[in-house]
C-alpha cells in the first residue's frame, strides 16, 4: 500500500512494550530510517503491572520522539482484553498498523518540507 515496497521496510521484534523505547532509540540513532513506527499492546490484568508498563512505554517513546530527528509513531494499544486488541489491530476492523503507516508517510513529508 501507499507505494511502499515491503523491501523498503525493516521490522524489529522486541519482547514487550517496555522494550519499545530502547529499541526505537537504538534503531533511530543509526540514521538509516525515515520514520519509526512502534506497535505493541498492553492488556490489563489483575495487577497494577498494566499501568506501569503502559505508562513507561508512553513516556519512553515520547522521550525518544523528542530526541530523534525522524518521526516516531506511537502504536501501543492499551486494552482490557485480547479480543479488544485484535479488533483494533486486525485488517478487517480498525487496522492500527495501516493507520500508523499512513501517519508516518504524512510525517515524513512534513519533515521533508520543513527541512527544505
Amino acid at each position: 500500500d501507499f507505494g511502499v515496497d515491503s523491501d523498503d521496510l525493516d521490522v524489529y521484534w522486541v519482547p514487550g512494550a517496555w522494550e519499545l523505547p530502547q529499541a526505537a532509540r537504538k534503531v533511530g540513532s543509526k540514521g538509516q530510517h525515515d520514520a519509526i513506527i512502534t506497535l505493541g499492546c498492553v492488556i490489563r490484568g489483575e495487577t497494577p503491572h498494566f499501568d506501569y508498563v503502559a505508562g513507561e512505554a508512553s513516556d519512553g517513546l515520547g522521550a525518544v520522539a523528542r530526541a530523534l530527528d525522524v518521526p516516531v509513531l506511537f502504536g501501543v494499544l492499551t486494552t482490557e482484553t485480547q479480543e479488544q486488541a485484535w479488533t483494533r489491530a486486525s485488517r478487517e476492523h480498525d487496522n492500527k498498523g495501516r493507520e500508523l503507516a499512513l501517519s508516518a508517510l504524512h510525517m515524513i513529508a512534513l519533515y521533508a518540507g520543513l527541512d527544505s
